[in-house]
């Protein structure tokens, strides 16, 4: 079980060689957690650790071709393409330099060479795709001078969820450059609003080792919802925002439903039902899928019964007829999104 702290890879480190004119930055971007529950595809938040690696070197060498190029991938068990065009990661930036080219008046004529490094498990709820982009970035950013502000990086980072998925969608991207928890109140025109964390709020997340497709996973969801359960849906939005901002743990418990989503994705993920018992009865205020799964969160108002949840939803992952082994951690909510390393 690993415990981490929003004080881990708070370093800042750069490197730029005179001799060769190349300036290297690495970023950092956390695993997310999309939906949040109730809030399928306009909620997510970002957790302190596990998270993606993006190292970039800049050349001011002319270069013939696309201006970004990828020199190494690991971590990915060579699933990940290396075409700058199909790898979220690179495409990010791609976008990056053209936006600030049209509206910086950044003339950037050298060249970017991208290492990704992947702590992530890919298809796992836990926001590996936004990860990547984030860290690619905030680090083609800093690069730069960082010309952008975060909330325009958010933008690119969401054209990397199309590529990565084919759905453009914020609740993963927009915490993991942001952090905290982020409410999308609209896609068109893209209106964010950040919401603090709940000081004493922790998330135990369980990865189980198997794999689940976003895209399958979107394929079962309904197409069309009763405006019964969608009023039922509303509320409990509506109320997980409200006990976040004033910091009410009993109200952020209740509010913790998804009549939606869960009941058509929990039947893909083994135990998932002994698993939510099982954080439930270790006093987490409330658990479900993380993002479209096979993760799944539980949020608790102390590190201490956030350690037994993530304690017994391993051990209830374990015991399911698949008997899974996962992977957990316990961690506050991260509140600085997106850095550099």
């Amino acid at each position: 079980m690993l415990l981490l702290n929003e004080n881990h890879y708070v370093t800042h480190t750069r490197i730029f060689s005179e001799e060769n004119s190349m300036k290297t930055v690495k970023g950092f971007a956390s695993a997310t957690v999309g939906n949040v529950a109730c809030g399928f595809d306009v909620l997510g938040f970002a957790i302190t650790e596990p998270g993606d690696e993006v190292i970039l070197t800049l050349s001011d060498s002319p270069h013939t071709g696309l201006p970004v190029s990828i020199t190494s991938i690991t971590g990915d068990g060579g699933a990940l393409p290396l075409d700058p065009k199909k790898n979220t990661s690179s495409f990010v930036v791609l976008k990056f330099l053209e936006y600030i080219r049209a509206h910086k008046q950044i003339d950037f004529t050298g060249h970017i060479s991208l290492e990704l490094v992947k702590h992530l498990p890919l298809s796992s709820g836990m926001g590996s795709s936004a990860a990547s982009a984030a860290a690619a970035l905030v680090a083609a950013n800093e690069l730069l001078g960082n010309p952008c502000s975060k909330m325009e990086l958010v933008h690119f980072a969401i054209e990397g969820e199309r590529v990565a998925c084919g759905s453009a969608h914020a609740d993963n991207a927009a915490p993991a450059i942001l952090g905290n928890f982020v409410l999308i109140r609209s896609y068109t025109p893209l209106d964010l609003i950040i919401i603090p964390s709940p000081e004493h709020l922790y998330c135990s997340l369980a990865h189980p080792h198997t794999e689940l497709r976003t895209a399958y996973a979107r394929s079962v969801l309904p197409t069309a919802i009763p405006l019964k359960t969608a009023t039922q849906q509303w509320g409990n939005v509506g109320a997980l925002v409200a006990g976040l901002l004033t910091s009410d743990y009993d109200l952020i418990g209740r509010a913790l439903v998804d009549v939606i989503a869960e009941p058509k994705r929990a039947p893909l993920i083994p135990g998932f039902f002994d698993v939510k018992q099982a954080a439930m009865d270790s006093g987490a205020l409330g658990c479900s899928i993380a993002g479209s799964g096979p993760s799944v969160f539980a949020f608790s108002s102390s590190e201490k019964i956030a350690l037994q949840a993530a304690r017994a939803m391993k051990e209830a992952f374990l015991h399911s007829k698949a008997h899974l082994e996962s992977d957990v951690w316990v961690t506050p909510i991260c509140k600085q999104g997106a850095r550099i390393l």
